[in-house]
């Protein structure tokens, strides 16, 4: 399977991802290698990394816990405190093997540490391999708030081995294929209708359907890296499925959403949003909303949910002048950015997704 090329740095698949990750080992001259893997793929994914490797190198391991809960600067704190205990220095080379809160975390010390120093990932999840490993976003979050603390920094390499989903749940697999429906849904019709009969996919051929999802997010974010266009469209479902996700794991009375789960209900009501603003027909909206709740369970929200979700919204990273900004789709595979949406019709596409 052929590399694809990011802004600044290569993605690598399968056995060729290998030979790419000792290459570099043997061409720079690094002091040292911490690997930073959480409590999941210390377990599961580390013994298959290990015997792979070839390189003098002295070798650290750090571990956190895993979790959503766990990504955070005080985790941040403690693996910069382990690197400076252990001898990391300018020259270091961090390897972050896990899913989105491992790379997305490890990206940020890497990022930060002593100013920056090089880093790779290595995705383990559905999720983190056709999202977060993929587009130089690095961060934290800033209690529930998701993403509030972080960098654009782009890695040496991201490395693909499908070998790891062997040991991922089916509910984490669901919740990786939100985001490749999501970039379906935005770019690319055909792509998305690849989904509309999940029993007829040959997931032998889920390294093709993961190339392709991790193109599109390549080719969105290389024109425009930074986010001030086209990368918004990666926002769609985002908006509000964010604040859900928020809200799911703040409430001790609630059971925690996995991203994914919280994104399918996002694109629904934004989809709902996108039908009312007459972006879409009706056909492509009950196109969207049947296939999206025929693969996830519908969540329950109360009366009571609702006001401290909206209230959520206006921590977005994505707000710009204290407005609420959506990325809705204009047509399946294309999409319109920057669209305000009053609060009377997000009530309405709640009411809907109940219905």
């Amino acid at each position: 399977m052929q590399s694809i090329q990011a802004n600044n740095y290569p993605v690598h698949f399968n056995e060729t991802a290998y030979k790419k990750l000792n290459q570099h080992l043997q061409e720079n001259k690094y002091s040292n290698l911490f690997i930073i893997v959480d409590s999941n793929t210390n377990d599961h994914c580390l013994p298959k990394f290990l015997p792979l490797l070839e390189t003098d190198l002295a070798i650290e391991i750090i571990e956190f816990e895993a979790g959503e809960p766990n990504k955070n600067i005080e985790t941040c704190i403690q693996i910069w405190n382990v690197l400076t205990e252990l001898g990391a220095d300018r020259k270091t080379l961090i390897i972050n093997i896990g899913g989105g809160v491992v790379t997305d975390l490890g990206g940020f010390v890497a990022s930060t540490f002593k100013r920056g120093v090089d880093f790779i990932h290595i995705p383990t999840t559905l999720l983190s391999m056709v999202d977060a490993s993929v587009g130089g976003k690095n961060g934290v979050d800033l209690g529930n708030l998701k993403n509030q603390i972080g960098v654009i920094n782009t890695p040496e390499m991201v490395l693909i081995d499908t070998n790891y989903l062997q040991t991922v749940p089916q509910n984490e697999m669901r919740s990786g294929l939100a985001e490749m429906l999501k970039h379906g849904l935005i770019y690319d019709k055909a792509y998305w209708e690849l989904f509309l009969d999940l029993g007829s996919i040959d997931f032998e051929k889920l390294d093709t359907l993961i190339y392709r999802s991790v193109e599109i997010k390549n080719e969105i974010v290389m024109q425009d890296p930074t986010e001030k266009n086209i990368r918004k469209s990666l926002n769609f479902g985002h908006t509000l499925g964010h604040a859900i996700e928020s809200y799911f794991l703040e409430n001790e009375n609630k059971t925690t959403l996995l991203h994914g789960e919280a994104i399918a209900i996002g694109m629904i009501l934004e989809s709902y949003i996108s039908l009312h603003k007459n972006l879409i027909t009706n056909a492509e909206y009950d196109q969207i909303k049947t296939t999206l709740k025929s693969i996830y369970d519908d969540v329950v929200f109360d009366e009571s949910d609702i006001d401290p979700i909206l209230e959520l919204l206006i921590h977005d990273k994505k707000n710009e002048y204290g407005t609420i900004q959506f990325a809705l789709i204009e047509g399946i595979g294309k999409i319109k950015i920057n669209q305000s949406v009053e609060n009377e019709l997000i009530l309405k596409a709640f009411e809907d997704y109940k219905s």
